[in-house]
């Protein structure tokens, strides 16, 4: 439970801000739940790993009051995330002394995140670029048949797998991809053609709904028949959500054609130029949090 604060040290000068267990960051989790973010039951598992000094959280007395990730993923590359500030001690400051005791965790690295549109300018003001737009489109989904080319994604993939991530995310992620693919309660499946990927994806338990991330893949129809097979085990009344990249038409146009309606946007925005990537076979981003 949340504790108040004596006023006497709401303040922003009486912040502490240091790395975070993935204890503590479950805590975490429950506020960017709170705010409707819906992350996977499991993510703080999966991610925290990756960087472990990456996970920020401010402290008043002790008591959390503020958060942010700031993830390296590699020597030249970083997402932000997790960006919050309890409720009832916004509007203090408390928000960006926890942003500048944490950003420079990212080094000389080309940072990125996704934003809320009515907080784009406050990043664009920190330096960050819009490059494009997300949509979040969810519910419950149209079932089409599974292909007999898509087959469960196993660690007996994961070289392939990686391989073909890396073209879609701007950094190697080898050691997650193997906790991603492995998670309790994670689906994962690839498309093969002639005993080569053409694409994959993961479904995973979320607070609210069940969450796709990544659908990555060559074509549309290798997208949907990825997405059929990751949704063909939840029930009739199971809902799904998966961040799409407006970049990508053909990413609109297959949720709709699975009875998904858009429910929120979002920004993809850098500090620098867009990384080059295969951006045409992004169909959904992993994780608005953490890239």
């Amino acid at each position: 439970m949340t504790r108040p604060l004596d006023e006497t040290v709401r303040t922003s000068e009486d912040l502490t801000v240091s790395s975070s267990s993935p204890q503590e960051w479950q805590h975490i989790a429950t506020w960017a739940a709170a705010e409707g973010w819906n992350p996977g039951s499991g993510d703080v598992a999966c991610f925290h790993p990756t960087d472990p000094s990456g996970f920020f959280i401010g402290r008043i007395a002790g008591e959390p009051v503020s958060a942010i990730s700031v993830v390296n993923y590699s020597d030249d590359y970083a997402f932000l995330g997790y960006y919050l500030v309890r409720p009832d001690l916004r509007g203090q400051g408390l928000g960006l002394r926890t942003w500048r005791a944490a950003f420079p965790h990212a080094g000389s690295r080309l940072v990125g995140l996704d934003a809320v549109p009515a907080q784009q300018e406050n990043y664009q003001r920190s330096g960050f670029t819009p490059a494009y737009g997300t949509v979040r489109y969810g519910g419950v989904p149209r079932k089409g048949r599974v292909a007999d080319t898509v087959v469960p994604a196993t660690l007996a993939h994961l070289d392939a797998i990686v391989a073909y991530d890396r073209h879609c995310f701007p950094a190697e992620r080898r050691a997650f991809l193997s906790r991603w693919l492995t998670a309790p309660g994670h689906t994962a499946y690839l498309r093969l053609r002639e005993e080569t990927v053409t694409g994959y994806g993961v479904i995973r338990p979320g607070l609210d709904t069940h969450r796709v991330g990544p659908l990555f893949a060559d074509t549309a129809e290798d997208a949907a028949a990825v997405l059929d097979a990751l949704t063909a085990h939840l029930g009739p009344t199971d809902e799904v959500a998966v961040d799409m990249p407006e970049t990508q038409p053909a990413a609109a146009a297959l949720a709709t054609e699975r009875g998904l309606t858009a429910q929120f946007p979002t920004v993809r925005m850098y500090t620098g130029p867009a990384p080059d990537l295969r951006g045409e076979r992004v169909f959904g981003v992993t994780s608005l949090e953490l890239g």
